[in-house]
């Protein structure tokens, strides 16, 4: 958790006049997030939040997640909006890096979800799938099946020290999941990052979604697929297992506003596990190439090994309701 970049006074006040919002009252980093730096800022007419966009994220990539978010605010799904500046552009420059200011969410992430939470966010993930449609915008997924390989070749031996023959088992888990791979399932703009700190409450009810930049265009079940993964499994005693309670809610809720094609219900225990797959192999990738004095706190890849040998026992739609 961290604020990478440090801004000073100087570097706020240019901000305050690269917007029409008033002088700004109150500043503080916001320690959440490991992949870009963020501040909360309190201008005279508005709270927003300043995102600097740090390494990973590529500056090509930028427009599509302003013009995404901008697009799905105009219908009236609730996100983070992009404040265009006096220049009227979403984007400018902060201590040499790119930035935006986006608009403040109230609310706030869950450290735990219930069942009923499963079934609100079920439901508002359909409302997003079907409000992309309207967009008519295309990003590749940059993580999509296809360059998994390239990941994976990332990743040498010294992962086996997690788990034996580590690299192994991902190799021959990708081989298998490349054969499997559907081909026509309905696709467009996901999410693709849905995890329990981007997804907000507001008096106990769901509120909206944040964080934006990692959304592409890949099948929606992938996106189905992720949240189960990230939101649905419980860790009992060292061990991850599915919550079919969640589960099973999370695909009614999303069942009550676009229904599941019978190809996707076939192809959904592959996609689980292609899912438990990428964040197995980002993580790998991130645990034994981020310095160990470094800010963020490296999460386990052996959390995802796991959930990705919890899934290699099911086969069926219905083994997840």
């Amino acid at each position: 958790m961290a604020v990478f970049t440090k801004l000073n006074k100087k570097d706020f006040l240019k901000v305050e006049n690269f917007f029409n919002l008033g002088k700004i009252s109150k500043y503080k980093g916001i320690k959440k997030g490991i992949e870009n730096t963020n501040y909360f800022i309190k201008f005279e007419k508005k709270k927003t939040v300043l995102t600097i966009f740090e390494k990973r994220v590529n500056s090509k990539d930028l427009p599509f997640f302003m013009k995404l978010m901008s697009g799905l605010s105009k219908l009236k799904i609730v996100c983070p909006e992009p404040i265009k500046s006096k220049k009227g552009s979403f984007l400018f420059k902060i201590k040499n890096k790119n930035a935006c200011l986006v608009s403040f969410l109230k609310g706030n992430d869950k450290k735990k979800l219930n069942t009923k939470d499963c079934l609100a966010i079920g439901k508002n993930i359909a409302k997003l799938h079907k409000a992309t449609i309207k967009l008519k915008l295309k990003r590749t997924n940059s993580l999509s099946i296809k360059l998994l390989p390239k990941l994976l070749s990332k990743i040498d031996n010294r992962i086996n020290k997690l788990s034996k023959d580590l690299k192994l088992q991902m190799r021959n888990e990708l081989k298998k999941l490349i054969k499997k791979w559907p081909k026509n399932l309905p696709k467009g703009i996901i999410h693709s990052d849905l995890f329990i700190d981007n997804i907000f409450f507001f008096r106990k009810k769901f509120y909206g979604f944040i964080d934006f930049y990692f959304s592409s265009t890949d099948f929606y079940l992938y996106e189905l697929s992720t949240c189960i993964n990230a939101l649905c499994f419980d860790k009992r005693y060292g061990k991850y297992t599915l919550n079919r309670k969640k589960s099973s809610n999370l695909l009614k809720g999303y069942e009550t506003i676009r229904k599941l094609r019978h190809s996707e219900k076939k192809h959904f225990n592959t996609l689980c596990r292609a899912s438990a797959l990428r964040y197995l192999l980002t993580r790998s990738y991130d645990y034994l190439n981020t310095p160990k004095n470094a800010i963020i706190k490296i999460k386990n890849p052996k959390e995802y090994l796991h959930k990705l040998n919890f899934h290699k026992n099911l086969y069926k739609f219905q083994d997840y309701l």
